[in-house]
């Protein structure tokens, strides 16, 4: 029994810890998607997210100004996305694969004359996002170590599942959020009450560059401590799937992600004793992600207006 709760306390860690960066973007992706505007450049934005925030926090050893600066360098490149496509109504497939090759190109070129390198300095504990609650379960006894491991972790985390509240009150009890929906369903029927769709969907795209931001900055400021081009590698298209599991709504992202996230704690916790090929552990969370595509995409109730340029009627 107490092997069980030593495993399962464990088992949730690596999920508390794997499930924050996905979650961040899958809550970005959720404000761009439900507006009407694709994004599949959430990968690029965390990058510039995950790549600013390491930098911002070793060079002024503020973990939180660091924090800060990931989501405006995600919202920068989120700006970037929302005047190609809701200013100038350039295709939103094409513009998300932009930003996808744009951000890790401009990081790396960037991590090379700071750094000369392509990874950045590790940080040192101070200049981490804080763990909260560490030090102050007693790790002696087995219900301390589990509160330990579900509980020590990073003010990250603590923030993200507040932000699922947040967004999910913004959707559906605000007028912002009324709005919000509305551009992504009828933008015509938007404009003719008043709204001003252009406006709403370039914020929203700008907000979701932000929350990616954000997520970026958890890996490379909390999963681990230096930024390298690998860092980000699939997440951002995972918390897409995420967005399309949870029917493009917050709460359902937040489902989807505790599952990927729980994902990506086993690969890390099965590659170290398992005995199992390392490639085949690493493959889970994609499996995992094709998986859930394949069966709930059809079933997700995709805005009626996502993906469709909206030209403001004279």
């Amino acid at each position: 029994m107490t092997n069980f709760i030593n495993e399962f306390g464990i088992i949730l860690y690596a999920t508390l810890i794997y499930t924050p960066p996905l979650l961040y973007a899958a809550l970005g992706s959720c404000f761009s998607e439900v507006s009407g505007v694709v994004n599949i450049g959430i990968e690029g934005m965390m990058t510039a997210g995950a790549f600013t925030g390491t930098c911002v926090a070793y060079f002024t050893g503020s973990p939180l100004i660091g924090f800060i600066c990931a989501g405006l360098a995600g919202m920068l490149f989120g700006a970037l996305h929302a005047l190609a496509t809701v200013k100038l109504g350039a295709d939103q497939t094409i513009a998300g694969t932009a930003i996808n090759m744009l951000g890790p190109g401009i990081v790396i070129m960037i991590a090379r004359v700071l750094f000369d390198s392509t990874d950045t300095i590790p940080l040192t504990p101070d200049q981490k996002i804080p763990t909260l609650f560490k030090g102050v379960f007693d790790t002696t006894t087995v219900f301390g170590r589990f509160m330990d491991n579900v509980f020590a972790t990073y003010a990250s985390t603590y923030l993200v599942f507040i932000a699922v509240i947040i967004v999910w009150f913004l959707f559906y009890k605000t007028k912002f959020g009324l709005r919000l929906r509305a551009c992504g369903e009828h933008p015509l029927a938007c404009e003719t009450l008043g709204v001003n769709v252009i406006s709403m969907r370039f914020l929203c795209v700008c907000i979701s560059g932000f929350l990616s931001g954000l997520g970026g900055a958890c890996v490379t400021m909390a999963t681990s401590n230096q930024f390298r081009p690998i860092s980000i590698v699939g997440q951002g298209f995972i918390a897409i799937a995420a967005v399309i599991f949870g029917k493009f709504r917050p709460q359902g992202a937040l489902v989807g992600c505790l599952l990927f996230g729980l994902c990506s704690g086993l690969k890390v916790i099965l590659g170290g004793s398992s005995g199992i090929n390392m490639h085949l552990i690493s493959m889970i969370p994609y499996i995992v992600t094709i998986i859930v595509l394949v069966l709930f995409v059809g079933k997700s109730h995709v805005p009626a207006a996502n993906g469709k340029p909206y030209i403001k009627s004279k």
